[in-house]
């Protein structure tokens, strides 16, 4: 039976008391969240949505309230916009707005699929990169960008994923919607400071192939294909795990003017992946290590406010984002907004649903 979550510690709730007060939402911006305490000296986070299938608007501010409200990181999140910038539309290749607040940041975490950024956009991003700050990119990261621009004059927009992450989209080696992802740290990395107190990790969307990583790079999970979306269901027999895909990995990425920085990737990160603890904390346990913090023990990864998040899929209906008019102050601090699934989804009663 599907449970909701609630918040269940005092401390908790005043912390978010707290980090209400400071949290800003503008129409048509970004979404930030200012840590318990103030911002000042606290490394800053750009969580970076904007996909038309995995539902990133709905996962980066989830991650950005616990990042915050429990870890001290200040946090911005940046959406993808109508043409008109007056709502939230994923399906707007060209809506990404706010990377501004990348000029001020120590790290981004990115989600976005095959976005056209604006020149003036994606300068920020080009500054960012040679600068040598440190990139989180999750799910369709390996594929962010596409079309005719590019980050400086080294990196098209195509090529972002393989440069700065390195992979791109290669293809679904699991049955997509039918076939889940489970996570295995490599022993050889089984006491490095991203995996610290992560234990299981399952995700219901299903494995990527992974194929032009080098021997440079550290693969400290592979994923197995699984029989079925259930998190209970075994692996499957046979070549699919044979050998098991990169599933987090660190990747060294040289930026447009020579400098180098550090790159974390994970292909999970559907906004129903970040129903599993594991893989929330591994995320967090990545912004720690990246921004040069001590990695807790086992970080806090509980969500701070209830987290319903719809299952991935595109969504073609005409207007819908325009009459959903999803606004960053919908997901701010005390909201639980919940979306319906899209259109043939198939049953996944493994999260929390919000009971009317």
């Amino acid at each position: 039976m599907r449970q909701t979550t609630t918040n269940s510690t005092l401390g908790t709730l005043i912390l978010v008391m707290y980090a209400m007060i400071t949290t800003g939402a503008v129409r048509g911006e970004g979404l930030v969240f200012t840590p318990p305490g103030g911002g000042d000296g606290a490394k800053h986070i750009v969580l970076v949505a904007g996909d038309q299938e995995y539902r990133t608007e709905e996962s980066m501010p989830m991650l950005a309230k616990i990042l915050s409200v429990k870890h001290g990181f200040k946090c911005t999140v940046v959406f993808s916009y109508s043409e008109d910038g007056s709502y939230i539309d994923p399906n707007n290749e060209h809506g990404l707005k706010g990377l501004s607040a990348l000029d001020s940041a120590d790290l981004m975490l990115i989600g976005t699929r095959f976005r056209r950024p604006s020149v003036a956009e994606a300068a920020h991003i080009t500054k960012f990169l040679n600068d040598g700050k440190s990139v989180i990119g999750i799910r369709t990261a390996t594929h962010a960008f596409t079309g005719n621009g590019s980050f400086g004059d080294k990196i098209s927009y195509g090529q972002f994923g393989l440069k700065i992450l390195g992979e791109t989209w290669v293809n679904h080696h699991g049955g997509h919607k039918r076939q889940g992802a489970r996570g295995h740290i490599q022993k050889e990395f089984a006491s490095h400071p991203v995996l610290r107190g992560v234990g299981k990790v399952f995700a219901p969307s299903d494995v990527y192939g992974v194929r032009h990583l080098t021997d440079a790079d550290q693969i400290l999970m592979r994923a197995s294909v699984t029989e079925s979306l259930d998190p209970e269901s075994k692996d499957i027999d046979g070549a699919k795990n044979d050998p098991m895909q990169p599933f987090v990995w660190i990747h060294t990425y040289e930026a447009p003017n020579g400098e180098k920085g550090r790159a974390i990737c994970t292909t999970g990160g559907a906004s129903v992946d970040l129903v599993n603890e594991g893989l929330r904390r591994t995320l967090v346990n990545a912004a720690y290590y990246l921004t040069d913090r001590k990695v807790p023990q086992k970080a806090d990864v509980a969500v701070v406010d209830a987290f319903y998040p719809s299952f991935y899929g595109f969504i073609r209906k005409p207007n819908y984002w325009k009459d959903a008019d999803l606004q960053p102050a919908d997901f701010g601090l005390g909201k639980s907004p919940a979306m319906p699934d899209p259109a043939g989804s198939p049953a996944w009663p493994f999260r929390p649903v919000k009971k009317n």
